[in-house]
C-alpha cells in the first residue's frame, strides 16, 4: 500500500523549505514539518521518501533507518541486533560470580526496585536462576520507608539470612554508602542498572551499566536499554558461561527466549526508547506475551480487561500501571509475586489486588494532581517547575509530574513534604532536549540534595524542606536555556496527510506494521484534513470529542484526551466558527459496536483557510 498524501498546491514539502501543509504556527503554537524531511515528494536523494515507497519503508526512512538497514528495522530480531554481552564493562566478572553460585549452590537475592523495570528485572533473574535449578529469594524495598535504591541496613540483613551473593536490578549505581556498608559486612553485591551513574563507583562485585562513564563505546551505544534488558543481558551471559564450564552439559538449557514478555513489559512502562536492540526486545516479547504461557502475565492480562493479545500500547497503559501500584499505594512485592508464580489462583488473586491499588492508585493521584496544579498560576514565568506539598502521597509523584510536563510544555518536577521530617521526596519528568537526570545529579554534588538520580526524561530525589526554594531556583537557572531551546523548537512532526475518507482501517494496519512505537521510535502522526467541525463535546474526564467532515464527503470521530481545558480544546469547541481545519494525531482502530472503524486521538490542530 503506498502513502495516500495530500499535499495542497502552493505548498513546498521540500526539507529545510517550508512548514508541512502550509501550517508555520498551529493552535498550539507549533509548526509543523514532515518528519525528518522525508515527504519530499519526487526527491529521489538517498533516504528521502517518495510515493514509489510503501507505507513501511517511508515510514522507517522517516525514523532514521538506512537504506542498507531496511530488512533489519522491518522485522527487528534479537539475532539482528542482540550484542555480545562481553562487550559492557563488569559482565564477564558479574557472569563468572554468578555463575560460581549457581555451581556452589549459593543463596542469592535478587534486590529490585519497587517500579515495573525493577519487578520486571528482579523477576526475570528470579525465572533464569529457577531455570537452572537455584531457587533464588526476591527483595522489594517499600517506597514509603525504605525510599529507593538498596539501604545498608537491608543488604546487611539480607546477608545475616544466609544470601551469600545479592544481584541489585534498577537500582544500585549511586548507593555509595549502602554498598561500603555490604562490603564491609563481607557480603558480595552485583549492580544491574541502566541510570546514570558518577565518575566514582560504588563498591560492588561487578557494577554492570551501560551508562558507566568509563564504559566502552559498543556498550555506551545501548545506554538506552532499561534495566531489564540488562538483566536479560546478564541473563545470557551466564548461560554462556555455564555451558563454557560444562555445568549444562546434559541438562536442558534455560528457554531465555520465553522471558522476553517480561524484557518488553518492563522496556516499554520504563519509558525506554524503542530503536536498535529495544524495538527487537518488544517486538519479540509482544508474541511471546500473546502465548499467555507465563502464569502470571496472562492473569494481569486477564484482569486489565483484555480481550484480545496486548498492544505495545498496552504495556504503558493498561498492564504497567497495575504493576506499578503495588510499589505506589500498596504492596511492593506484589509485582514480583505475581510475574513469578506459576500458580494460576495465586495469580489470580494477586493481578485482582494490583487492579483495586490501581483504582485506588488514580484517586489519590487526582487529588496530588488538583492540588498541584492550584499552584502553577504562581509559577508563570519559572522554565522548570518544582511543586511541593505536605501529605502528598509519594507514590503518585511521578505520575503527577508526567501530567504537568505535558500539560505545561517544561520540565516538572513534584515534591512530598514530610514537615516532621524535615525532608522531601520528589520525582520529576522532563521535556526533549532537557537532561533532567544529569541536572538533578549535580545538584546533588553541588548540596542541595540529601539523595538524587535518574536519566535525561526522569529523575527522582530527597531534598530537605528547607532547601526547597534555593533547589527551584539553582535548576531554573541551570536549565533555563535549554527549555528555552526546546520551547522555541516545538515542532508537530507529520508522516502523512490525507482526507478523511484515507482513513481506514487497512491504512492503520500498513501504518502500525513499522512498530513497535514509543519512545524514541514514534508512531505515525497523519493530518487529516481539510475538514471542517460538525460537532465538539466534553466526555469523559477532560476529554475533548469531535465529528469532523471532509470536502470528500467522508466523517469520522476525532478524540483528545486531557484537553479539554487546554487551548486546542478550548479553540475547537468555541472558535472554529465554521472554518476549515487541518487534524492532526494518532490514527487508531475502534472497535466499540458492530462494525470496524477508524478515529483519530488528536494531538494538534491548524486552520486550513
Amino acid at each position: 500500500m503506498r502513502a495516500a498524501v495530500n499535499t495542497p498546491s502552493g505548498v513546498d514539502a521540500a526539507p529545510g523549505s517550508g512548514a508541512a501543509l502550509g501550517v508555520g504556527r498551529s493552535i498550539l503554537g507549533r509548526r509543523w514539518r514532515w518528519r525528518g524531511g522525508n515527504m519530499a515528494l519526487g526527491d529521489e536523494s538517498e533516504g528521502a521518501a517518495t510515493l514509489d515507497h510503501d507505507i513501511v519503508t517511508q515510514l522507517l526512512l522517516a525514523r532514521g533507518v538506512t537504506p542498507a538497514d531496511l530488512e533489519r528495522q522491518r522485522s527487528p530480531t534479537l539475532r539482528a541486533f542482540l550484542p555480545d554481552p562481553s562487550v559492557f564493562a563488569d559482565m564477564d566478572v558479574a557472569a563468572s560470580r554468578l555463575a560460581d553460585a549457581v555451581i556452589a549452590g549459593e543463596r542469592i537475592t535478587i534486590y529490585g526496585d519497587y517500579d515495573v523495570d525493577g519487578a520486571t528485572s528482579a523477576a526475570l533473574l528470579v525465572r533464569v536462576l529457577a531455570m537452572l535449578g537455584v531457587e533464588a529469594d526476591s527483595y522489594i524495598p517499600d517506597r514509603l520507608l525504605e525510599g529507593y535504591g538498596p539501604s545498608g541496613a537491608a543488604l546487611v540483613e539480607l546477608g545475616r539470612r544466609g544470601s551469600n551473593l545479592i544481584v541489585t536490578v534498577d537500582c544500585g549505581a549511586m548507593a555509595h554508602e549502602a554498598l561500603a556498608q555490604a562490603h564491609e559486612a563481607g557480603i558480595e553485591v552485583i549492580v544491574v542498572d541502566h541510570h546514570k551513574c558518577s565518575a566514582e563507583l560504588p563498591r560492588a562485585v561487578a557494577l554492570v551499566n551501560p551508562n558507566r562513564l568509563d564504559e566502552s563505546a559498543e556498550g555506551a551505544a545501548h545506554g538506552h536499554l532499561a534495566a531489564v534488558g540488562m538483566a536479560f543481558l546478564l541473563a545470557v551471559a551466564l548461560v554462556r558461561t555455564l555451558r563454557d564450564r560444562g555445568f549444562l552439559a546434559g541438562k536442558p538449557e534455560p528457554d531465555l527466549m520465553s522471558l522476553l514478555d517480561l524484557v518488553a513489559l518492563g522496556t516499554v512502562a520504563d519509558v525506554a526508547a524503542l530503536r536498535g536492540l529495544n524495538r527487537a526486545f518488544v517486538a519479540q516479547g509482544l508474541k511471546v506475551m500473546a502465548r499467555r504461557a507465563n502464569t502470571g502475565m496472562a492473569a494481569l492480562i486477564d484482569a486489565s480487561r483484555l480481550n484480545r493479545p496486548p498492544q505495545c500500547s498496552d504495556l504503558g497503559f493498561a498492564l504497567g500501571p497495575r504493576i506499578n501500584a503495588g510499589g505506589r499505594v500498596g504492596e511492593a512485592t506484589l509485582g514480583v509475586r505475581l510475574l513469578t508464580t506459576a500458580d494460576p489462583e495465586e495469580a489470580r488473586a494477586i493481578a485482582a489486588q494490583l487492579s483495586a491499588l490501581n483504582e485506588e492508585r488514580r484517586a489519590i493521584e487526582a487529588e496530588v494532581q488538583a492540588a498541584a496544579e492550584g499552584q502553577l498560576p504562581a509559577l508563570h514565568n519559572r522554565s522548570v517547575l518544582l511543586l511541593a506539598g505536605e501529605g502528598w502521597h509519594p507514590g503518585v509523584i511521578g505520575i503527577v509530574a508526567g501530567r504537568i510536563k505535558e500539560k505545561t510544555g517544561k520540565p516538572s518536577l513534584v515534591v512530598a513534604l514530610d514537615r516532621e521530617a524535615g525532608t522531601g521526596k520528589g520525582s520529576g519528568r522532563s521535556i526533549a532536549g532537557v537532561d533532567l537526570g544529569a541536572a538533578i545529579i549535580a545538584a546533588r554534588e553541588a548540596g542541595l540534595l540529601v539523595a538524587g538520580g535518574g536519566h535525561a526524561m526522569a529523575a527522582g530525589l530527597t531534598v530537605a524542606a528547607d532547601r526547597i526554594d534555593a533547589l527551584a531556583d539553582w535548576l531554573d537557572e541551570r536549565l533555563a536555556d535549554d527549555v528555552g531551546r526546546a520551547a522555541a523548537d516545538r515542532e508537530t512532526l507529520l508522516d502523512l496527510g490525507l482526507a478523511p475518507g484515507g482513513l481506514t482501517p487497512d491504512l492503520v494496519t500498513s501504518l502500525e506494521a513499522a512498530g513497535p512505537y514509543g519512545m524514541g521510535w514514534p508512531g505515525p502522526r497523519v493530518a487529516v484534513g481539510p475538514v471542517r467541525l460538525v460537532s465538539a463535546d466534553v466526555v469523559g474526564s477532560d476529554h475533548l470529542r469531535v465529528i469532523a467532515a471532509g470536502e470528500d464527503g467522508r466523517s469520522f470521530k476525532a478524540i483528545a484526551f486531557r484537553a479539554a481545558q487546554g487551548e486546542l480544546g478550548q479553540t475547537l469547541l468555541h472558535g472554529t466558527r465554521g472554518r476549515q481545519l487541518w487534524l492532526a494525531g494518532r490514527a487508531r482502530i475502534d472497535d466499540w459496536g458492530s462494525t470496524t472503524k477508524v478515529e483519530l486521538h488528536l494531538e494538534d490542530a491548524a486552520w486550513a483557510d
